[in-house]
């Protein structure tokens, strides 16, 4: 399943140089460093709680809009309900595409804002764009 999330991301990215950003990355930072090592992908990692030096220090509910300068595509693995709607206020306010991988069975708590479920292979998550 997480090979296939990576693949869409990939698919997404459609070979172009992008700066892609994964919130909330926790301890489970694998796709982030395998689409890391992709010539025409940055990846900037952020969490409240930084495991290492590889991850940047920010609230997702009080973003530092610096860090998300020219982010392309914004995704987040399992974020907390009381989250979600943070997220997409920063994916409008840059103008980002956003993906959000949800616990299974998690109802998402975005708001206003209709995501699009999105199955693919064996990977199902929300878009909006």
């Amino acid at each position: 399943m997480w090979q296939d999330f990576e693949e869409y991301i990939l698919g997404e990215a459609d070979g172009k140089n992008v700066k892609i950003a994964e919130i909330g990355v926790g301890k489970f930072d694998r796709i982030a460093n395998s689409l890391n090592e992709r010539e025409n992908i940055t990846i900037i990692k952020t969490d409240i709680s930084p495991k290492d030096a590889t991850v940047i220090r920010d609230d997702i509910t009080n973003p530092d809009i610096d860090i998300y300068k020219d982010v392309d595509i914004i995704y987040s693995i399992r974020p907390p309900s009381e989250l979600q709607p943070h997220l997409v206020r920063l994916a409008e306010k840059i103008d980002s595409q956003l993906i959000i991988k949800p616990l299974t069975n998690e109802d998402l708590n975005t708001g206003r804002a209709k995501m699009k479920l999105k199955n693919f292979k064996k990977a199902s998550f929300y878009t909006l764009r």
